[in-house]
């Protein structure tokens, strides 16, 4: 047999998008076994490959049921699969090797860059260790506040499973939950103790390891960096500016906030706020939305949580830095200054093709749904701006969809998950810099 040894040669991009699709089509034969399901059926291969790419990109969109559907192995398949997705592969790959004491070459480095989404390898290992130390920490106290509060209501070895089940899930934005009949937290509405726990890892997991090992150093350097100062003023405003906006539209709707007291109402739109940042946990019925509550929580998806974090979307930076740039021209600036810092325009070209592709591919899904699926285009684009954000979040399209649709959605988790852009450099041809550059030339704009 003959080994193609120019795969030892494939480009960081190439190698995660390998990667994440190997453990996916792993994922997808073991869920599909007798022991992964309650029955000892097995699940039909499309469904098990659509559910294995949800857990895998840390989605949480679903075709069947996961609390009632799937056996404890089947359930534990899919934790492992979100843990590996969420903080992923070459960040596990890398606490194997740093257990063994193996050293880190200069390729896994580079990997662990494009994989970290860093601008340079200087302290990436030490970044890594951090991250593997911080997560599992979160995770660990997230499971110990789920515990005592669902040891109330069920037994205490039940209770455990449960908090470290949706601990892990919710600090790597997964969205899958085990309480049955898709209720997700809905049956916590009104408890605080589940609530402010759920936001807590939802947050901390979509922040990003960067921003997290920056904070946990603030009380040495006194100092943070630029990234975690956009990045944490940016998240502060979109959770305030949503739990508002969600107040605001869903005070009156007797089917979702309508029903709750001041507290509850309160709490509810602080967590329906958080959770589209690529979560998608829900207390609400998000089928019982109103479209302008609906409309509003498909643009908080589509922005998603920050670069080198478990979730989605074009990230809070990229809007960080298409607001700075309408503000720059409104007020006839050439820079575009945050923090007293001017951004170079390759981070401007970088947040505006990461935008629009990212735009192109949320209409082109949810053009193809619309010819497809028989629902509404709201909740269309709404499946479909979740998918791609890797929220998880459904208003009842994802366990009625078709195959062409399962296929669709599928792709565009994986696409949200890994990308537009690492997903172009992948299959995308080798660029190679130009020699010459052309005469500059004047159009009319706007």
């Amino acid at each position: 047999m003959k080994v193609d040894f120019n795969v030892l040669k494939w480009s960081p991009p190439r190698i995660l998008v390998s990667g994440f699709a190997l453990i996916i089509l792993l994922g997808a034969l073991l869920l599909s076994m007798p022991f992964a399901s309650a029955s000892g059926e097995r699940l039909p291969f499309m469904d098990a490959l659509f559910t294995a790419t949800s857990a895998t990109c840390v989605t949480g969109l679903v075709v069947v049921d996961t609390g009632t559907y799937f056996s404890v192995a089947g359930q534990v398949i899919l934790m492992c699969l979100f843990q590996l997705g969420g903080l992923g592969f070459m960040t596990m790959a890398t606490l194997i090797a740093l257990v063994l004491r193996k050293k880190i070459s200069l390729r896994e480095r580079l990997l662990l860059q494009e994989a970290m989404n860093q601008s340079s390898m200087e302290g990436i290992v030490k970044l890594i260790r951090r991250v593997i130390i911080y997560s599992l920490s979160i995770e660990l106290i997230g499971a110990a506040l789920f515990a005592s509060r669902f040891a109330l209501d069920m037994p205490l070895g039940k209770a455990i499973y449960f908090g470290v089940f949706h601990a892990v899930s919710l600090f790597n934005n997964a969205g899958f939950d085990i309480f049955g009949d898709y209720r997700s937290l809905t049956l916590y509405v009104n408890d605080a103790v589940v609530n402010l726990a759920a936001m807590l890892l939802i947050i901390t997991g979509g922040l990003g390891f960067v921003v997290m090992s920056d904070l946990m150093e603030y009380r040495k350097n006194k100092r943070l960096s630029l990234h975690s100062k956009v990045v944490l003023a940016t998240t502060g405003t979109l959770i305030a500016v949503g739990t508002i906006v969600i107040f605001i539209f869903e005070f009156s709707n007797a089917k979702t906030l309508g029903s709750l007291d001041w507290g509850g109402k309160i709490l509810a739109s602080f967590f329906q706020s958080v959770t589209p940042r690529t979560a998608g946990a829900n207390t609400l019925d998000y089928t019982q939305l109103r479209q302008a509550t609906m409309f509003f929580t498909i643009i908080l998806m589509f922005i998603g949580t920050s670069p080198g974090s478990t979730g989605g979307g074009i990230k809070t930076t990229t809007f960080a830095t298409l607001v700075g740039a309408v503000i720059a021209m409104i007020r006839g600036r050439e820079d575009i200054v945050l923090f007293r810092y001017r951004l170079g325009k390759d981070r401007i070209f970088k947040a505006l093709t990461i935008t629009l592709i990212s735009l192109l591919l949320v209409i082109v899904v949810t053009m193809i749904l619309s010819m497809t699926e028989k629902h509404a285009f709201i909740k269309l684009l709404f499946e479909a701006t979740s998918a791609f954000g890797t929220v998880g979040l459904s208003v009842g399209v994802t366990p009625d969809l078709s195959i062409v649709g399962k296929i669709v959605i599928s792709l565009t988790m994986f696409a949200g998950r890994l990308g537009p852009l690492t997903l172009a450099y992948a299959l995308g041809p080798r660029t190679e810099k130009e020699l010459y550059r052309h005469p500059e030339g004047k159009i009319t704009i706007g």
